[in-house]
């Protein structure tokens, strides 16, 4: 009876999903984070030139690094759009999602230093942003490396009774529509506060803020499930490690690229060891455990 209920919204995500995971829905983001970017870098020159209207040179910006910031801000923006998207497929590929994206924060903020310098650009007297620059961008590989080595160890997959799956699924999908909102409403609110006052708003830090209650609901839906401590302890540990990686975002250099890269290795370690302690209790398994599954079979 649930499962009628929620067939309908689980088809509108389906639906979404498909939309924006398609080839040609992802050229035409490309194409238009591209012709933004070349927007913002003209009235940033418009504006040195003082030939904008004064209503749109009090938020425009008088740096040209704005522009790349703004570019990659959008891309990050189209990533955490995917991430949602990837929350109904498995705890560890929106893990893995939540490294990509926290791989970019590390390159925005190296380009985020550019602003202290002066144009056009020098090092001269300037060495701390270049410093920030190095930290940020060996950060943001380190955390790429280590994305690779979370994927290949997240192969393991936790399973469960399929006639009780179908509602779990659902219900993730729910909640991803709910989150998308969510995330939709948050990008509305910070972009009309920019215009108003001509200030960066947070929206990254609220966005994974928002995540972190995500991620706690999908452990509570997934214990209905998978009630097995192994499997709560994993989940539960995932979201530990995406908390400090919300914690990173809030932290001042370097501090946050530290924070970044302990909560990558921390979800490497847990999930080499829930695959280590997974391979062991199946190694370990009786001749009675398995004649158990054959009967309920």
């Amino acid at each position: 009876m649930l499962v009628t209920y929620l067939s309908p919204l689980t088809s509108l995500y389906d639906a979404l999903n498909e939309f924006w995971e398609s080839q040609r829905t992802q050229r035409a983001v490309a194409a238009i984070i591209l012709l933004l970017y070349f927007a913002a870098l003209a009235g940033i020159e418009l504006k040195n030139w003082g030939v904008l209207p004064p209503w749109l040179a009090a938020v425009t910006p008088n740096s040209h690094s704005w522009a790349i910031l703004m570019a990659f801000t959008l891309i990050l923006g189209v990533e955490v759009i995917s991430l949602i998207f990837c929350i109904s497929d498995s705890f560890s590929r929106s893990v893995g999602k939540q490294l990509e994206i926290l791989a970019l924060i590390q390159l925005r903020g190296a380009f985020k230093e550019l602003g202290a310098l002066q144009e056009p650009i020098t090092i001269a007297n300037h060495w701390e942003p270049v410093l920030h620059i190095a930290l940020a961008a060996a950060g943001a590989l380190l955390i790429f490396i280590a994305l690779r080595v979370f994927m290949r160890l997240s192969g393991k997959r936790m399973n469960t009774h399929k006639p009780t799956c179908i509602v779990y699924v659902y219900s993730k999908k729910l909640l991803c529509l709910m989150l998308l909102g969510v995330v939709v409403v948050i990008g509305v609110m910070h972009t009309v506060a920019f215009f108003q006052t001509g200030q960066s708003q947070r929206f990254f830090e609220t966005v994974y803020t928002a995540l972190i209650f995500a991620d706690i609901t999908l452990v509570l839906l997934a214990q209905r499930y998978m009630p097995a401590f192994n499997a709560v302890f994993r989940n539960s540990g995932f979201v530990v490690g995406t908390l400090m990686m919300r914690l990173s975002l809030s932290a001042a250099a370097p501090l946050d690229t530290l924070i970044a890269l302990f909560s990558a290795g921390y979800v490497i370690v847990l999930v080499w060891s829930f695959n280590h302690f997974l391979a062991e209790r199946e190694y370990g398994r009786t001749a009675a455990d398995c004649e158990d599954d054959k009967n309920s079979d």
